[in-house]
């Protein structure tokens, strides 16, 4: 039997934030097994970590396909291993897709190190502003979209066609507009194309949005909120090329798969 746990991420509660799946393992599976694992669990994120001499080996998959870089699943791994695996060390070393990530505990959140990629202007895609229904104000580009509407009443508003959304060439459309009430900014992250019409809490596309909106409110220390459904926090803070992305966790549920 393999243990499996279920954790929101993301979250100062139960039933808030990004729920993501993660199984420990003590060696790597058959990549056709985890993608297996990945689809049945259903969730936008289902993280498998391997120890090695100084850390852990991390992988992320959605229900449709492996992914490079996930927030919220590196975030529920860290919160696993603090929590139920007994590791005591105040950092964990993790080796990635997108190089080595850092987690270290900070009172009841966890701050992630992660690579910051600044979005650079561009010209608006066709499809874009019918996919979302409403015409932006700037569209810019990075691994995602980042598209900016004026402010968090028109995010709120958005009801996207989706199956428009996953023609679009990149990954995913993250839409974002200035914040209101103590918070800096607002968004909400579109990936139907992989598998995802939604996602509750997205950490890697805070790796765009917060050197944008550093950079556009002159501040290295952000608070952010994505308004999905379920909703969450995330305190951003620029390091020179990386950006730190903290937040908070609560285990939903721990079991066992049943894979014989």
């Amino acid at each position: 039997m393999q243990p499996q746990f279920i954790v929101d991420a993301f979250a100062a509660g139960l039933f808030t934030g990004n729920p993501a799946a993660v199984c420990p393992l003590e060696y790597w599976a058959d990549d056709v097994l985890l993608q297996q694992i990945a689809a049945e669990n259903n969730l936008s994120e289902t993280a498998f970590f391997v120890p090695v001499a100084d850390g852990y080996q991390l992988r992320w998959f959605t229900p449709l396909a492996e992914v490079d870089l996930c927030g919220h699943a590196t975030l529920a791994s860290a919160h696993v291993l603090f929590a139920h695996l007994g590791y005591t060390n105040e950092q964990i070393l993790f080796h990635t897709r997108s190089g080595e990530l850092r987690v270290q505990k900070d009172g009841d959140w966890l701050r992630m190190d992660f690579p910051s990629s600044m979005p650079q202007i561009s010209d608006e895609p066709p499809l874009l502003a019918e996919a979302l229904g409403a015409t932006p104000e700037q569209v810019l580009v990075a691994e995602d979209y980042l598209v900016v509407y004026p402010d968090a009443t028109a995010i709120s508003a958005l009801t996207p066609d989706f199956a428009l959304l996953a023609r679009l060439e990149k990954r995913g459309v993250i839409v974002t507009a200035p914040g209101t009430d103590g918070v800096d900014f607002v968004s909400r992250f579109f990936v139907p194309k992989l598998g995802v019409n939604e996602d509750p809490v997205t950490g890697s596309a805070h790796c765009q949005l917060a050197p944008y909106w550093a950079e556009r409110l002159q501040k290295q220390q952000l608070l952010a909120r994505q308004l999905s459904k379920r909703g969450g926090e995330v305190r951003c803070a620029l390091q020179g090329q990386r950006v730190q992305l903290s937040g908070q966790a609560r285990t939903y549920l721990q079991g066992q798969l049943l894979l014989t």
